[in-house]
């Protein structure tokens, strides 16, 4: 939960690096998110449709937020992003890409996360 809440914290922060970790437990809590908000929404009715809706505009720009910094952690820019936008092809590519290891090294996006973590 707490890798979840670290990605909402850093919402809107385009710049740095997420290690994979944040950006498939991030990933994993919106599907549980959405799994949740599906069984209460067909409870409820006609209500489901929105229950998803706004959940889904609540966490859309952390989401692109985290998959630009995870972008940035396998030294890429976050343009390739834009993938997103290409059906099923630009979701596979976006997949392979968050499913890399982190660059060891710094890189122009910051330094390595995971280097970060183990100096405390």
């Amino acid at each position: 939960m707490d890798w979840y809440l670290m990605a909402l914290k850093k919402y809107a922060d385009f710049k740095g690096r997420s290690q994979r970790k944040e950006y498939w437990m991030f990933t994993l809590f919106n599907l549980l998110a959405f799994f949740v908000l599906s069984i209460v929404g067909s409870v409820l009715g006609d209500q489901a449709e929105l229950l998803t809706g706004i959940y889904s505009l609540g966490v859309l720009l952390p989401s692109v937020a985290v998959t630009v910094r995870r972008l940035h952690d396998i030294g890429r820019s976050g343009w390739w992003a834009l993938l997103m936008v290409v059906p099923v092809v630009g979701a596979l590519i976006l997949v392979v890409f968050a499913l890399q290891d982190s660059q060891p090294e710094a890189n122009e996006y910051g330094p390595n996360p995971k280097a970060l973590v183990l100096s405390y």
